[in-house]
């Protein structure tokens, strides 16, 4: 099929199909992805130890803010070309792709620079303790070195599904996870490098995948291609990006103040294991809401392109599946975790204390998870059309107005499962009133004269 033709059907196929079509193997990524660090965490725990599960945890924070400014240019130049080949404007989305390769090498390099400087003073504020610092800081040593590959690697990730390819964005995810599985087997199981050797792993796959991905966009007969004279950034092309951007980057960001906090809150009532409780209940988390991040994912250039072609029947019928698909996914979830908390924990250690801990941690955490996945697609949808301001405000009412005070109140009555109890409950706030705004919006856009269908 044509490529053009391939956006086209954007705004024409069903709207189901599509959405199979291009969740489907963003969901297959994503979990392939969240299984590899389910695979990564086991054997550094049961290889390295309980304590490198720890320091792994204190990494999170780390990972989840070069994650922000990875999305700020991957989502925000993706939801831009999805908009742009709405419209037909085939010539501004092929140097939105230029720019997006020039902003994450700039990016990524200043994030590296930056942060291997101040590496050990960072580690310590994000929660590691004398025993832990060194496997974080191990850890974290590799990964920092790979990060401009790692914020180009989910940059073109993204550009691949705007561009109508979902499923090579899926093959390129999938060739990551095997080859890290293999990897890590490799460098920790039989070659004992510990954890630097997982840390090793994850850069050279991305690096290999990334070369594969770099392949296919140098292909002039694909749609966006890569070409002279797209590279040199644009202040309105930059400026477009970072508006979007700046929602999945607060996002991220938040994330990472939550984790470091909550770190900390767990080191206090509950010293190191607690963190490694933690760092295993949030991986469990993870396996599900990733299936979530793959409806998103899927979601977005069917919601951007249909936005962008003023097709708001179809891109209100596709955000409503979307909703019944995540929230299916996390009731699934939500179950398995009630049922099997502890044979979940037990795939991590077999340290008691440890695996005590965990499988307490696994059923708080999850305890209301199915309500999480309408509040990821609902927030997801305000990015994608450009309602920056309310994606933003949705987002930050659930980590840093809910679950960040509530952390904090919690314990004093608690004590340890305070902690955990937080999670559930800012987790159901920001559905309470996440519902109501997507209504009145649908409300709002009908008196324009606009129909949209449930």
């Amino acid at each position: 099929m044509d490529n053009r033709q391939k956006a086209l059907e954007l705004g024409q196929k069903p709207v189901g199909q599509l959405l199979w079509q291009y969740a489907l193997p963003a969901m297959v990524a994503m979990v392939a992805s969240s299984l590899y660090n389910i695979i990564d965490r086991s054997v550094i725990g049961q290889v390295v130890g309980p304590e490198a599960i720890a320091g792994l945890g204190i990494t999170f924070p780390f990972m989840n803010l070069s994650a922000a400014f990875g999305a700020a240019v991957g989502v925000g130049a993706s939801t831009c070309i999805s908009v742009k080949l709405g419209q037909r404007d085939y010539g501004t989305a092929q140097h939105l792709l230029g720019n997006t390769i020039t902003l994450n090498v700039i990016v990524g390099f200043l994030f590296m620079l930056v942060s291997l400087v101040f590496l050990d003073s960072i580690l310590t504020f994000f929660g590691a303790s004398e025993a832990t610092l060194p496997y974080a800081r191990e850890f974290m040593q590799v990964i920092l070195l790979g990060n401009m590959v790692t914020h180009m690697y989910f940059g073109m990730n993204a550009v691949l599904r705007a561009a109508g390819k979902p499923r090579h964005a899926m093959y390129a995810t999938l060739f990551t996870v095997g080859c890290n599985i293999v990897l890590v087997m490799t460098f920790v199981w039989w070659f004992r490098w510990g954890i630097r050797g997982a840390a090793l792993a994850t850069v050279l796959s991305q690096s290999l995948a990334l070369c594969w991905q770099m392949w296919i966009l140098s292909n002039k007969r694909e749609l966006l291609h890569l070409k002279r004279g797209i590279y040199r950034l644009k202040t309105d092309l930059v400026r477009n990006i970072v508006a979007i951007g700046i929602s999945p980057f607060l996002m991220q960001t938040t994330s990472c103040i939550i984790v470091i906090f909550m770190n900390n809150q767990f080191v206090s009532y509950g010293g190191d294991m607690a963190v490694g409780a933690y760092s295993i209940a949030n991986s469990m988390v993870m396996v599900f809401f990733m299936f979530v991040m793959g409806v998103t994912q899927g979601m977005q250039p069917i919601v951007g392109y249909n936005y962008g072609a003023q097709k708001y029947d179809r891109m209100m019928r596709c955000v409503w599946m979307s909703i019944a698909v995540a929230t299916s996914i996390l009731l699934f979830g939500w179950s398995v975790s009630m049922l099997f908390p502890r044979q979940i924990a037990g795939i991590f250690t077999s340290d008691p204390v440890l695996l005590d801990m965990s499988a307490r941690g696994v059923k708080l955490a999850m305890l209301v998870f199915f309500v999480v996945g309408s509040q990821a697609v609902i927030t997801n949808f305000f990015q994608c059309i450009g309602k920056v301001k309310i994606s933003i405000f949705l987002s930050l009412s659930r980590q840093l107005i809910l679950l960040l005070p509530m952390a904090y109140l919690f314990p004093l009555q608690w004590g340890l499962d305070g902690v955990w109890y937080s999670m559930p409950a800012s987790d159901f706030l920001a559905f309470a009133f996440t519902i109501p705004i997507l209504l009145w919006h649908i409300r709002k856009f009908k008196s324009y004269g606009q129909t949209y269908h449930h």
